[in-house]
Parts: C-alpha cells; structure tokens; sequence
C-alpha cells in the first residue's frame, strides 16, 4: 500500500532520458545492488502502468503483535483522511507512505479469528517515503522524484541509474523442498465441505504451503526477476526488510482511496487457463463467463465487497460499477469486478484499510467465519 503525503508543496521531478537500445529502466537490478536504499519496488505488466521504486525510507516503524492495535492507529499514515491524500503533480507516487501488512493483522481488526502471529515478523511495515524513480510502461516516459527540499536525491538516482551494475545472480535450483502434507491438505478440504453441507460458510480459501532451502542466500530481487519472467501481473511488488523480503505477482489490488472519498475495491475470482491457439483461447474465455460454479463464486464475493464497504461508507453510496468483465493474462482469464462507495466523512484511512482487510478472494465467504476455520486447519 502506498499513501500520498498531507504535504502540498510540489515535488522535484527530472525526467531521465534511457540509454539507446534501452527499452526500460532495470529497477529490479538497481533494488537488488542498493536493498537498503530502494526498500520498495511496485511493477506493472505489459505495456500499461507505471512501475515505482521507492527510495531512501525515513521513520521506519515495525509493528507486532505486542504493540496491539493501538500501535497501528495512532501512526500518522492511518491518520489520513481523503482529503489529504492529493498528489501535487499527475505521478502516481510523489511522496509519501509506503505500507505493509501481514494477513495476521486480520487478528487485530477481528480478535475472534484468534489468529497467531509470527514473532519474527511484523503485522505492518511503514516507512516515510521521500524520493523514488518512476517509469511509465505506455510510453516510456522515466522520472525521477522527490520531495521539496530534498533535490539532492535526484542526483543520487540519477547516478544509480548512470552507472553500470553486475547482473543479478540467477536463482539456484534449491537444495531442499517441502511441502504441506497432502493427506492433510485433502482432509482439510472435505472437513470444509462438511462446513458448506452444514450451511456454516459458502467458500474457504485454503491454502498448501512450500518451504525452499538454498545453499546461499538468494537475493530477493532475483526472484522477483525470474517471477516475472514466468507469470508477469500487474500488481507485482519486492519488499525488502532487514531480515525478510516479501516478493509478490499478483493481479488484483485490494482497494484504492481516492481525494475524493470514493474507495474502490475490485475482487477477482473465477480463473481459466488460456490457450496458445486464439480461437479455443475465445471458447475458453466466454466458457468461464457462463459457467455457473465460477459465476455464483463470483458473485458471492461481490456482495461479500459491498458489505464490507458498506461499513464505512456513505448509505446508498456503494455501487457495482463493472460486474463479471474479463481479464486476460499471459496464463489465465480472471473474472473481475469494480465495486465502489464514499467513505464516510471523518473516516480515516485505518478505517477504510479495516473494513476490506484481508480481500475477501483471499478468505472465503463469510469472511469472519472462514478465517476462523483456515486458521484451525492451518494449525491442525
């Protein structure tokens, strides 16, 4: 999650011309030469989108679990109101907040899930973001950013990008792999179609685990690189903590926060494979649309989002703006959704992150009580 700054003034912008021969700035590589400076990076796919490599973090804060919800609300990030989220120039980043959370924050917003959280690692991440380098996919248009007051960052990106850097090292073949028990994964599964026969839930996302062990560290920008060699998305992104990196390639956004007020969520479920031939990629594509198990999921979900912004939005306000359109990735056809409503007004952003937090395509539905049964399974 990124959230723009209550600070008006206008940011320092140089655009950076790319060397000849050169499609695209190679921001995975510079985050993996300078992981402490460039503790960010946001990928688009394609030829859409803006990729974003957040630079030099201030006013780093962990929270865990012993800090309790207090911790998370009193930071000035979960402060803001719509409002005070403007951007003073048209760069979809121009200072700001960059944001973390694990699926356990779930916990803290819900305390009857009884979810445990790792002690190793923090529910949220938030860092004072003043500088990045921004690369718009469409037409190839690189920036660099920062904050008034702070022009001397531009020279230090700049010459980051000037200067030559060894390749990333490739991602080994691990040296041990394991995974979540099978029997015991299938045994979960049947105990939650004993749930849906009950009527106790409609659907339960649950998940198998992997654990890779290397003979050496592998930089995590190497495999964010080789991720989106094989499965490119729009919402990809590298976090890099001191001891952790998150690395992610994914298609949805949970939600998005506009100066306006409006808040917007867009859900996705119902997934088919694509073809490499066009015309069975077409029947695949208009299979999914019709099939009845994907469109009562789908659906399912929809309302699940509508009630959640329903909680903190303006009565009367939430609407579906796009119902069951799709969207095609190199692999798979996603059945999507937009679903809309204006946050109250006085409400904050904890207040918008609390109602949609975990996504519903991550929980199942309803969401309270399949949290309460994938975190038994887990644990079982």
């Amino acid at each position: 999650m990124t959230l723009a700054a209550d600070r008006p003034a206008m940011p320092e912008i140089r655009e950076w011309s790319l060397p000849c021969n050169t499609l695209r700035p190679d921001l995975i590589q510079l985050q993996g030469v300078h992981p402490q400076r460039y503790p960010g990076l946001f990928l688009s796919s394609g030829d859409a989108g803006w990729d974003v490599l957040f630079a030099f973090p201030q006013d780093v804060v962990r929270i865990a679990a012993v800090d309790g919800l207090d911790g998370l609300q009193s930071h000035p990030a979960m402060q803001l109101q719509p409002a005070s989220l403007q951007s003073s120039h048209e760069l979809p980043f121009s200072g700001g907040w960059l944001c973390a959370f694990a699926y356990e924050l779930g916990g803290l917003f819900e305390p009857s899930v009884g979810l445990a959280a790792d002690p190793d690692f923090p529910l949220a991440w938030l860092a004072r973001i003043p500088a990045a380098i921004l690369f718009d996919r469409a037409n190839g248009r690189c920036v660099l950013m920062a904050e008034a007051g702070h022009a001397e960052l531009l020279d230090a990106m700049q010459l980051d990008l000037e200067t030559t850097h060894p390749p990333l090292p490739a991602v080994p073949a691990p040296r041990d792999l394991r995974e979540d028990d099978p029997a015991a994964f299938l045994a979960g599964v049947a105990r939650i179609q004993d749930y849906i026969r009950a009527g106790d839930v409609f659907q339960v996302n649950l998940s198998r685990g992997w654990q890779a062990e290397f003979a050496a560290p592998v930089p995590a920008a190497s495999l964010l690189a080789q991720l989106m060699q094989r499965n490119p998305a729009p919402f990809s992104a590298l976090l890099q903590l001191d001891e952790w990196a998150v690395v992610s390639s994914s298609p949805e956004r949970l939600v998005r926060l506009g100066q306006d007020g409006m808040l917007e969520t867009r859900p996705i479920a119902g997934t088919h494979p694509r073809s490499e031939d066009a015309a069975e990629d077409a029947a695949l594509r208009a299979r999914l649309q019709a099939h009845p198990k994907e469109r009562a999921e789908h659906v399912m979900l929809v309302d699940l989002e509508r009630n959640d912004l329903g909680r903190v939005c303006e009565p009367g306000s939430v609407k579906v703006d796009a119902l069951m359109d799709i969207a095609s990735y190199r692999h798979v056809h996603h059945i999507e959704s937009t679903v809309r409503g204006k946050l109250r007004t006085g409400l904050r952003v904890l207040d918008a992150l609390r109602a949609v937090f975990p996504g519903g395509t991550i929980t199942g539905c309803p969401k309270v009580r399949t949290m309460q049964i994938i975190q038994a399974l887990e644990q079982a």
